[in-house]
């Protein structure tokens, strides 16, 4: 079984505010003549479920092309936390066994990626710290940030910097079970960009 993980994009997908929508400009048009359909997209690159590039918290950090792909690719952890709206998830709200390398975080604080709620739960910096003391190279989470909205200072994204893990944003886990799956969420290969788009499934192990 595939478990899109993905929010569609469309005209209705919000971005953190201030950013560029998605949009799509149509330059040619089968139904108008055209020899074929050809659009333009313009967004930005921090769209629905992403991947951020280090270059994103990181002034001296590489790009997004620079990402190992090995690590957005293979065996994953889905674990949901008792999240409450506005707080960091600590450490304390992991209740399970970390067993894998990859983990993503269900905390339901961000429901619907049509309706932007600031109040969405990030990681407290101590998260990211346990869980590279784990053997964990890749967190993400179903919320627009592993920081809280009105953060300044990014110490979550931080501590990712400094134990160079990858980031992953905006997923769709609602309708995951907790347990073991395969990710495969490939960032594109944009050369110098601070992010990329990714299209997130989980497959089951089992």
């Amino acid at each position: 079984m595939i478990y899109d993980i993905t929010p569609a994009i469309a005209p209705g997908l919000q971005v953190w505010p201030g950013d560029t929508p998605p949009q799509r400009e149509v330059l040619l048009d089968l139904k108008k003549g055209d020899t074929v359909t050809l659009s333009t997209i313009h967004s930005t690159v921090h769209l629905g479920a992403h991947a951020d590039g280090p270059n994103h918290y990181g002034p001296h950090a590489p790009g997004i092309e620079k990402a190992d792909l090995e690590i957005y690719l293979g065996p994953c952890q889905v674990v949901k936390v008792q999240a409450t709206r506005g707080e960091r998830i600590a450490p304390e709200l992991i209740t399970c066994p970390i067993t894998e390398s990859r983990v993503l975080f269900r905390s339901e604080t961000f429901p619907d990626p049509t309706d932007f709620n600031r109040d969405f739960s990030g990681l407290s910096p101590e998260t990211v710290h346990f869980l590279h003391e784990k053997g964990v190279r890749l967190i993400g989470i179903d919320t627009p940030s592993v920081d809280a909205f009105d953060s300044k200072d990014l110490p979550s994204h931080n501590a990712f910097l400094e134990h160079e893990m990858a980031i992953l944003e905006g997923l769709v886990l609602k309708d995951v079970p907790p347990g073991r799956y395969e990710l495969i969420a490939l960032p594109l290969k944009l050369v110098g960009f601070d992010a990329s788009p990714v299209r997130a499934v989980l497959r089951d192990l089992e």
